[in-house]
């Protein structure tokens, strides 16, 4: 945290506003999505491997518009309506999902969320990076995200005091997460500042430039190594159920999870910044190394105990992966083609995701819940292999 005061100073304001964005939007959405699965399996009595489906299909219709709107903001170049809209879209699907009497509309909701977070992640991302110089790349994202993960440490504290205020009666916690969700989408339209830029000089440059024959070969690879990893990377709710499997009680979930959320915003930042030292790739290697240990402890482990320790160490593999990874890519490419390669980025995640999350769901009710991160630790493995083939800059 004193890390972040310090830097506050030197950050664009437009970097401080889309981080108090995401910190809100952050709030709402982790407000419920600890207790989605929850709400799927003891609520609507929805089967495991319909989770995985719901999950997968609201990721994969992410993924599509993370690509289209990308590309879509590089030759009209404009962000700003993209990030709004998206963020407006996610703050309408948290009621939908409150009032579901079955999985088909908590999957409404699901897609209503991913599609709101398809339209804005790569505009905002490439607004980001927009923001700084190469040589801050790492440390804008590591503060963006870190913001973004406190979000996620108030979330679900609010959403244990609801639980414990509501008891079992888990659908007034939607309709509140209105609340945050709403502020964000206001700072977006009064605060957030975007400049305009020259759309006949660029835009066929732009759509000449962004085919996959031209993009840099060390892009490609990582394109590849992503793609293999979100493979067995299937969504967290899954971890949550593979809690309440070893014998946590729903609270213990909860708060599991804020424990994950706490080390991850802890390491952000410092881990962006490192990355801006001693390069992503190293930072990227070993995050991968510790996802792979985890989801291998996740799966051979059958005391409930030893995810006290799992979950925050879960939370250093995301933080030296999710922002290091995408200031990693901002290296790879120019500026003016941002947008379309995030939204490339992005797409091939979420289609890998899609396929993972339904993958684990079918795996999980087949052969049993601990063989869903034995694979996702064997994915992980082979993407590190592929990653140290990549020359980075």
């Amino acid at each position: 945290m004193a890390d972040l005061q310090k830097a506050n100073t030197n950050i664009p304001s437009n970097v401080k506003t889309l981080s108090w964005v995401s910190f809100f939007n952050d709030v709402a959405s982790e407000m419920i999505y600890p207790i989605v699965p929850i709400f799927l399996t003891t609520v609507l009595k929805t089967s495991i491997v319909s989770v995985g489906i719901i999950e997968g299909f609201a990721e994969g219709t992410a993924s599509i518009l993370k690509l289209v709107t990308g590309i879509y903001s590089d030759k009209i170049k404009r962000r700003k309506p993209f990030v709004i809209l998206g963020y407006s879209l996610s703050t309408l699907a948290k009621p939908i999902i409150g009032i579901a009497t079955g999985p088909f509309g908590v999957l409404v909701g699901r897609l209503l969320d991913k599609t709101g977070k398809g339209i804005r992640t790569a505009p905002r991302d490439a607004l980001i990076t927009e923001s700084v110089g190469k040589e801050e790349k790492g440390r804008a994202f590591g503060y963006h995200r870190a913001f973004d993960t406190m979000g996620a440490i108030v979330g679900p504290l609010l959403a244990l005091l609801l639980v414990a205020v509501f008891a079992e009666n888990l659908r007034p916690i939607f309709f509140i997460a209105i609340i945050p969700a709403a502020i964000g989408v206001l700072l977006l339209i009064f605060v957030l500042k975007e400049k305009k830029q020259n759309v006949l000089i660029d835009e066929k440059k732009i759509v000449q430039k962004f085919s996959f024959k031209t993009l840099p070969i060390s892009f490609k690879i990582f394109l590849a190594t992503s793609f293999i990893f979100a493979l067995g990377n299937s969504s967290d709710a899954f971890l949550i159920l593979r809690s309440k499997d070893l014998g946590f009680t729903t609270t213990q979930a909860i708060f599991a999870y804020v424990l994950f959320n706490i080390v991850y915003a802890g390491f952000s930042y410092k881990a962006g910044k490192l990355s801006d030292k001693i390069g992503s790739k190293k930072i990227l290697i070993a995050g991968f190394i510790i996802f792979a240990l985890v989801y291998g402890a996740f799966g051979l482990t059958h005391t409930a105990s030893l995810l006290w320790i799992l979950f925050p160490i879960y939370g250093l593999y995301m933080a030296f992966t999710d922002g290091v990874g995408k200031a990693f890519i901002a290296r790879l490419i120019p500026d003016e083609m941002s947008g379309s390669a995030f939204g490339l980025y992005q797409g091939i995640i979420g289609i890998a995701t899609l396929f993972a999350s339904v993958i684990a769901g079918l795996v999980w009710s087949t052969y049993g819940s601990q063989y869903v991160f034995i694979f996702g630790a064997v994915t992980a493995i082979i993407s590190l292999l592929v990653l140290t083939l990549i020359k980075e800059n």
